[in-house]
């Protein structure tokens, strides 16, 4: 039984209207993606859905029995994207000022081996610590977390280490390091981390329907024999401790809240400039063309040109992935119930990479700053500056409100951008306001946190701009007026000069 939903919508210039849904031929085509996935895979069921500009505007699904294809609304475990969820309470708590990513876990952690408690919150949001993948004694996922009642059950004790790789060096994904961040929250809260998350992410976003037990209408989780078509089912555990790790339960309605929020961000739990540092990759990439990487608890996947940024998840019964390309606005969710086989990662990838190949995003318009957030001091700065002989334009922008990086600052008054003149050869970056006045701060590129200032002469005009000790001058090398002083070095009195 296969079911859907669309409609062809009529074309529209306006792009501030609501996210319209795919066309009928690409919306038959992302139907028959995850038909191909649900039968190459033998998944009892999958469900899907395409997320376009924070709206989920395409739903689907393929189940083996006929006439109860499984809704929206229906929750599977999603194993692993629960480790974003986590991430977002990490940062929540750094972002308030509570703790640094740079402190070892052993500050709010007890009873941790030596080795351990001196990893970072950031090499464990990253999976660089080179903790071991999983837990000692029996697999967590199949058995009661009340075999691991504290943090540092989910590691091993001496005189074995509990790291497998030298810290920082690279990286190794930790199951176990989630457990200890979700300690982590807990310490710092006073609270379990499951209650943390429900009342500080998601009722927050309206998510009611993710939850650390599952709750009907949710699917069963199934084995299907590798070489016989028939079925076992797989148990439920509650995992305890390593919960952020991968309990959750979720719908495809509930992740395109989701997606809509790392995609967007909201200032209710975490804003956009902390979601665009999440998705930067922290360990290096492997080889000349990186196929993926790590954030601080977001996956990254590089195919075809496009990035996409999301998470993978299985549990003994479930898989599950959400993917999302924020240049395009899209994002693909997809979930099944089946221990192997199906692949919901690679099928939400292509769920975006459909719609963005076959419908491209149309650019938002042009719009100039209103009329009132106009700063006559900052519009003098504009035009071209030189850094020694090369040209850079300095131009004032409207804030970007689709780009995560943005959010920091800049939508009163605009944000600045120094490029090239030309193009190539030279560091471009944009920058936001403050901190204080005729001083910017870099959003983006080689110049990403450095300030940008503007010194003023005797006179109160700008004699030249300071960007992190490079000194930026109106002439090319002046040997007489604005900014010839300030110039690393001096300038040859002598001038410029024929040969």
């Amino acid at each position: 039984m296969v079911t859907g939903s669309w409609n062809g919508s009529a074309e529209s210039s306006d792009s501030t209207r609501a996210a319209e849904q795919p066309l009928p031929g690409t919306a038959r085509e992302l139907l028959r993606r995850i038909a191909q996935e649900q039968s190459r895979g033998r998944a009892p069921s999958l469900a899907a859905g395409l997320v376009r500009d924070g709206e989920l505007v395409w739903t689907g699904s393929r189940t083996s029995v006929p006439g109860h294809g499984p809704t929206p609304d229906v929750q599977y475990r999603i194993g692993s994207l629960s480790k974003t969820f986590a991430g977002v309470l990490v940062l929540r708590l750094r972002e308030e000022g509570l703790l640094g990513l740079g402190e070892p876990v052993g500050k709010w952690v007890d009873g941790l081996p030596a080795d351990a408690a001196e990893l970072t919150l950031a090499q464990l949001l990253s999976h660089t610590g080179g903790l071991a993948a999983e837990t000692p004694g029996p697999w967590w996922e199949r058995t009661d977390g009340g075999l691991r009642p504290e943090p540092a059950d989910v590691l091993a004790g001496p005189p074995e280490s509990a790291l497998r790789l030298p810290p920082g060096r690279a990286f190794h994904y930790s199951n176990p390091g989630y457990a200890l961040l979700g300690g982590v929250v807990e310490a710092v809260r006073g609270r379990s981390w499951g209650d943390v998350l429900r009342t500080e992410v998601l009722e927050p976003l309206g998510m009611r329907r993710t939850t650390l037990d599952p709750e009907p209408p949710h699917a069963g989780g199934w084995a299907v024999h590798p070489w016989a078509d028939v079925l076992l089912p797989e148990p439920h555990t509650a995992t305890g401790r390593m919960a952020p790790a991968g309990q959750l339960w979720s719908t495809v309605e509930d992740l395109a809240r989701w997606a809509r929020f790392l995609i967007r961000g909201d200032e209710r739990v975490l804003g956009p400039a902390a979601l665009a540092e999440m998705r930067r990759p922290v360990a290096p990439p492997e080889g000349a063309e990186w196929g993926g990487g790590y954030g601080l608890g977001l996956q990254l996947v590089r195919r075809q040109g496009r990035v996409y940024f999301g998470h993978s998840g299985s549990m003994p019964g479930f898989r599950a992935g959400l993917w999302c390309d924020a240049e395009e606005g899209l994002a693909g969710i997809v979930l099944a119930n089946a221990t192997a086989e199906v692949d919901p990662a690679g099928a939400a990838i292509d769920l975006v990479r459909i719609t963005a190949e076959r419908e491209p995003r149309i650019p938002e318009p042009w719009r100039p700053l209103p009329a009132d957030a106009v700063d006559e001091a900052v519009l003098a700065l504009t035009g071209p500056w030189y850094w020694g002989p090369a040209c850079f334009a300095l131009r004032l922008r409207a804030s970007d409100g689709a780009d995560a990086g943005d959010a920091a600052g800049g939508a009163d008054g605009g944000q600045l951008e120094l490029a090239p003149v030309g193009g190539g050869g030279g560091r471009a970056s944009r920058f936001r306001p403050g901190p204080g006045r005729d001083c910017w701060t870099g959003l983006d590129g080689y110049y990403a946190g450095e300030r940008l200032r503007v010194v003023r002469g005797p006179d109160g005009e700008a004699d030249h701009l300071d960007l992190g000790s490079f000194v930026l001058t109106r002439a090319p090398y002046p040997a007489t007026g604005a900014g010839s002083a300030a110039v690393p070095g001096g300038v040859d009195p002598e001038g410029w000069r024929g040969v």
